[in-house]
């Protein structure tokens, strides 16, 4: 029999484990793998085969039996998860269910989560701008969160390597704030965007530039896109369902297949890990424990190296939830920050308007994204009684109607012809927020979930900084509008819309310098367990105002790379 156990124990023993098949996940997988390393890829949730497994992906919309539109019964049922832009019929299988993983608001905070294979990747909004060292300096600067222990320079080539393999279209616009990058042939503006970017440029002295967003679309595959299997973007602007032609980027269609390519993959799905093992006489991490979705067997699983990629606040909840003797409070956490300090991007609130020219102009096709400002308050210098500053997006079209004053024949015939009014334009703010101890999420001390695993409790919420910046944005947008020609602004504020439908919390492990006052150290290595790493959301001292998934990317590839030169050392 014991014979059998070693036989066992081998089986479950790897080079390295990666928890959470993600955005950041795949990377870690496909970096690993690709040093030649066995390497363990465990998923919570279900499994999601490329194209395979995208049911409503090229559906038209009269085969939807509710037209798409969520019935009002799912829409009770999931009161969280159906305030998320993209939980619609064609996509709301790839969301979580609010009742079937339940967790503590202390605070309002709408989590919104994607446990499949893949994750959120096959559903976010692909958005992908390289963080600036203005971004890296922020903290020291302004005196908020702690000092990041990289700068740009240490990332950039790593941005420019993830870039490439996973496709960025984009425009070269040679801005400090916002570093060019390796980029694929951009979209186009609309011309009511290109005259406000023209207006911008002579009004504020190309001080607030308005640029096409770049986003992990594939306008021009290069080679190693068709060695993945991708295809260009056709622009159907139905990403959310999965894209059969892999023309954007998500683990599926990219990072996981050329894992599992190396014949070094090992990837399983329904697999909830409930905590890592530290083994106190090697002071260092040696696995984890998994329970099976389904069964509810609890299995051990072995590597040297431990990579946690499985989304903030789940990253958040494993490390708290993995207790020892020598870390009672949490993996890690010896100055008792794990869980602290989270930040997230202030969504709440659009601007809207309308132009009146191009009146011989109009949009044709679809475009799946739209313009965007760059940060442009307090870049240089404080400038305002608030912290930080904001992006903001930015697009137009034109609007139509019909017109259906007639009845019988006149009728018919006015609805087949469409009218086209004013060209329409929107902005919504993408504020920075500033990392404070009172944002945190910590472990609920009676409640659990299906697996036995305590629910996590969050307490994330706006402040006066964020309240300050709102106005400021409406005050600014407006001038910048007015300025452009704009008439009928309108300003929309929603006190009442919670954190978290950004989905784009962060912190809680964060990087920094000095083990006294954060948990990684600067290849995000906990300072006190170095064979576990943490590359998500989680480890981000602050959150700048840039979508933040190429920064999980290129951190993550870093630190991949980093891991596996040190094991090579034998100092892991």
């Amino acid at each position: 029999m014991s014979f059998l156990n070693i036989d066992s124990i081998k089986e479950r023993t790897f080079d390295a484990i990666v928890i959470g098949s993600g955005i950041s996940g795949g990377w870690s997988a496909k970096e690993l793998t690709g040093k030649g390393l066995r390497t363990l890829v465990l998923e919570r949730g279900r499994d999601v085969k490329h194209i395979t497994d995208y049911p409503t992906t090229m559906m038209q919309p009269w085969e939807f039996e509710h037209l798409g539109q969520i019935p009002k019964a799912l829409k009770d049922a999931n009161p969280i998860a159906s305030r998320c832009y993209a939980f619609n019929e064609d996509a709301q299988h790839f969301f979580v269910k609010d009742a079937e993983h339940p967790y503590v608001q202390e605070k309002p905070f709408d989590w919104i989560r994607g446990y499949q294979v893949g994750g959120k990747s096959l559903m976010w909004a692909r958005g992908t701008q390289r963080w600036s060292q203005y971004d890296f300096d922020g903290p020291a600067r302004d005196g908020f969160a702690v000092e990041w222990p990289i700068s740009y320079k240490d990332i950039a080539p790593w941005y420019s390597y993830v870039e490439k393999f996973a496709g960025i279209s984009g425009n070269r616009d040679g801005l400090p704030q916002l570093p060019d990058g390796e980029f694929l042939p951009p979209h186009e503006q609309s011309c009511v965007e290109k005259h406000f970017s023209e207006q911008m440029a002579k009004h504020y002295n190309n001080t607030r530039p308005v640029i096409i967003g770049r986003c992990a679309h594939l306008t021009k595959p290069q080679p190693i896109h068709f060695q993945q299997g991708r295809a260009r973007c056709m622009n159907r602007n139905l990403c959310q369902r999965g894209c059969p032609f892999g023309g954007y980027f998500s683990s599926n269609s990219s990072t996981l297949p050329w894992a599992a390519k190396t014949g070094k993959m090992t990837l399983k799905p329904d697999s909830v890990v409930h905590s890592i093992i530290f083994d106190e006489k090697k002071g260092k991490a040696t696995g984890v424990r998994v329970i099976d979705a389904h069964s509810k067997e609890m299995t051990e699983y072995y590597a040297q190296i431990i990579f946690v990629n499985a989304a903030t606040l789940n990253t958040n909840l494993i490390l708290l939830n993995s207790t020892s003797n020598r870390f009672p409070n949490g993996l890690g956490n010896d100055n008792g920050l794990l869980g602290k300090y989270i930040a997230f991007h202030n969504f709440r609130t659009t601007i809207s308007a309308e132009y009146e020219g191009f009146q011989d102009t109009t949009t044709e096709g679809i475009r799946p994204n739209g313009s965007y400002i760059p940060r442009f308050r307090n870049l240089l210098k404080q400038e305002t009684d608030f912290l930080r500053g904001y992006a903001a997006g930015f697009s137009g079209s034109r609007m139509t109607y019909t017109d259906n004053a007639a009845i019988g024949e006149e009728l018919k015939t006015s609805l087949a012809q469409k009218k086209y009014g004013n060209w329409r334009v929107g902005s919504h703010m993408m504020g920075e927020t500033i990392p404070k101890e009172t944002n945190y999420v910590a472990l609920d001390s009676q409640l659990k979930d299906a697996w036995g695993i305590p629910q996590l409790k969050v307490s994330v919420a706006y402040d006066e900084n964020d309240e300050k910046m709102i106005v400021d944005f409406h005050e600014q947008m407006t001038e910048m509008l007015t300025k452009a020609g704009f008439t009928n602004i309108k300003t929309h504020d929603n006190p009442d819309k919670a954190p978290g439908l950004d989905i784009h919390e962060m912190g809680g492990v964060r990087m920094g310098k000095d083990p006294k006052t954060s948990l990684l150290n600067k290849w995000n290595q906990l300072h006190s367990c170095k064979n576990v790493f943490v590359t998500d959301g989680a480890c981000m001292t602050s959150n700048s105002t840039q979508n933040p998934s190429l920064t999980f990317m290129a951190i993550t590839a870093r630190a991949a790379n980093h891991a596996v030169e040190e094991l090579k050392k034998g100092n892991l």
